[in-house]
């Protein structure tokens, strides 16, 4: 009997559809968030640029998933990825709540939260001054609601469907 640590040519890949719609997913919840800011014109706050960064090691992770499950790698690698990613997703979760939280007066947010932004300067002399003076908004503050969620509340939805279907694959894979 021969031992293989590597599904048959035809065996289907396990665990690919989940990579890909879980890194496809997360590439699209934080382009989104960046079109907002770069083409929406919308600033994010401190707390809004925190939950950015599981998607931004959860992206990577997934790609590596991807490649796991189209080089027919062992299954445990890929399942470990994804395990990987569904605990991002639930801290990018967690943060979410906690910013969602802050916008409502649930509970006080960061220190670092605390001011709003006037607006940069035009003016090219003026840009090293506004390094000093200007902040970023405040987090208490929902820049924008959409069915009465912020873009926390809306975070919190995709980072747990994103948490439910790479965790899920990773216990059938």
């Amino acid at each position: 009997m021969e031992l293989s640590l590597s599904p048959s040519p035809t065996q289907p890949v396990r665990g690919l559809a989940a990579s890909l719609i879980a890194t496809f997913g997360m590439a699209a919840t934080v382009g989104g968030a960046l079109a907002f800011e770069h083409i929406g014109g919308y600033i994010p706050c401190a707390l809004c640029l925190m939950q950015r960064t599981p998607y931004y090691w959860g992206i990577p992770i997934g790609i590596l998933a991807i490649v796991t499950s189209v080089v027919k790698l062992p299954v445990w690698l890929t399942r470990s990825l994804l395990s990987i990613i569904g605990i991002l997703m639930l801290v990018g979760a967690g943060l979410g709540v906690y910013h969602a939280g802050v916008e409502w007066h649930f509970w006080e947010g960061p220190a670092t939260c605390a001011t709003t932004a006037s607006g940069v300067s035009s003016n090219v002399g003026d840009l090293l001054g506004d390094l000093d003076s200007k902040h970023g908004p405040s987090c208490t503050d929902a820049a924008l609601r959409v069915l009465g969620l912020s873009f926390a509340g809306w975070n919190v939805i995709a980072s747990l469907i994103l948490a439910a279907i790479a965790l899920r694959s990773a216990a059938k894979a």
